[in-house]
């Protein structure tokens, strides 16, 4: 088997998952039948299409049984492909404090190859000083005990080793200006945050721009979202959205359209990345 990257776990679960589909759509069968097969209900047989859940290698050999699917090395490389995915993901030894909607989202986060952002509320996680991220944590919960915000603090800081690492992504990020100037912690918690932005603006997988006040209104009126491309062909581009309890994932090609316009225009509108650092060093030399 091979080695599996970081978040490359959840990439092959989505990856098998959409095969799956195709397979069961070619040959006309419903959920439900395909439920049925592998004593299951057809939620499940959903959810494993949506790369959802962890797959069961007789599972997938009765599915590929009902599929019709009888090559050998067909049948192989797809049952392989799922003993990858569920392969444990570093993210998974944080359960305590991570949402399983979440994990999900880091997997993907961790081999996408390319993740666009916009920005509003506060500086992007991806982003965030440990002081910062210290302050907006517990802005959040205000009831959590320091050891539950230490650990959600720690997740945070785990991410961010993505954009330094061997395959690191492009990394864009679209930063409204309101972001900059809404205080979390005290002055030297903002003023470490800016000088932060400032260095990590010079990254050569890094481009950060700012979208400023004097604009006015832009293309972001919808909220922040998240926009992430992967390596390999057969997986769409996704977009993001994260809600209090919950996040929405989309797919539809229609859909990530709407959201690549409203990026492209957010990117065309901003200040450029020597622009932003500019204002980013005057806003310190405020704070």
């Amino acid at each position: 088997m091979t080695a599996v990257e970081p978040g490359g776990s959840v990439v092959r679960r989505i990856l098998l998952g959409s095969q799956l589909r195709r397979l069961r759509e070619s040959r006309g069968i419903t959920r439900e039948a395909a439920g049925y097969s592998i004593r299951a209900s057809e939620s499940k047989i959903s959810r494993m299409e949506l790369g959802r859940v962890s797959f069961k290698s007789r599972d997938i050999e009765d599915l590929l049984t009902l599929y019709g699917v009888a090559d050998e090395m067909e049948r192989g490389s797809l049952i392989g492909l799922a003993r990858e995915a569920n392969v444990a993901g570093w993210w998974q030894s944080f359960g305590d404090v991570l949402p399983g909607w979440f994990q999900t989202y880091i997997g993907l986060e961790g081999a996408a190859s390319l993740i666009r952002i916009y920005e509003v509320q506060f500086v992007h996680g991806l982003l965030q000083t440990e002081a910062y991220a210290n302050a907006v944590v517990k802005r959040g919960m205000p009831n959590a005990p320091q050891a539950e915000i230490d650990r959600r603090v720690a997740l945070r800081q785990e991410r961010q080793k993505v954009l330094v690492s061997e395959r690191a992504p492009r990394f864009h990020a679209v930063l409204d200006e309101a972001a900059l100037r809404r205080p979390y912690g005290d002055r030297s918690v903002m003023r470490g945050q800016l000088s932060h932005l400032i260095e990590i603006s010079e990254h050569p997988t890094v481009t950060l721009q700012v979208m400023p006040f004097s604009f006015g209104g832009h293309a972001g009126e919808s909220g922040a979202f998240t926009m992430l491309r992967f390596p390999e062909s057969d997986l769409s581009d996704l977009v993001y959205l994260e809600q209090l309890t919950s996040a929405l994932y989309l797919d539809k090609q229609e859909e990530v359209t709407q959201y690549e316009r409203v990026m492209t225009r957010l990117h065309e509108d901003s200040l450029g990345p020597a622009e932003s650092r500019d204002l980013l060093r005057g806003l310190l030399q405020l704070s």
